[in-house]
């Protein structure tokens, strides 16, 4: 019975180590870019658009592909902010790839 209550406290801790990864990863800011840095987009941890910066030359194109040029800014930024949330996570888990929603059953 003393190995399952082990197991069990080792669940717990890693339990709330993941809430604090998961915490610490709502805090973090990545830049998205396209067009040559034409269009930057700044990403918070929770996927929410903090800001879309568009540079004056990139205001001389058409509306078509100003709205390209920020899709493919927030996308850029959306694969930056999964490599650092699994960055992350990581150092939580020492490696193991588990995604950044897992729930322990308890």
């Amino acid at each position: 019975m003393n190995n399952f209550s082990d197991m069990l406290s080792k669940a717990k801790a890693m339990q709330e180590k993941m809430k604090q990864a998961q915490d610490q990863i709502k805090r973090i800011e990545v830049h998205g870019m396209s067009g040559g840095n034409l269009v930057k987009v700044t990403l918070t941890g929770d996927y929410e658009i903090k800001s879309i910066e568009i540079t004056d030359a990139a205001k001389k194109e058409s509306q078509e592909i100003i709205n390209d040029l920020i899709i493919a800014a927030y996308n850029n930024a959306k694969e930056n902010l999964k490599k650092k949330s699994a960055e992350e996570l990581s150092k939580v888990t020492g490696g193991l790839n588990l995604p950044l929603d897992f729930k322990l059953p308890f």
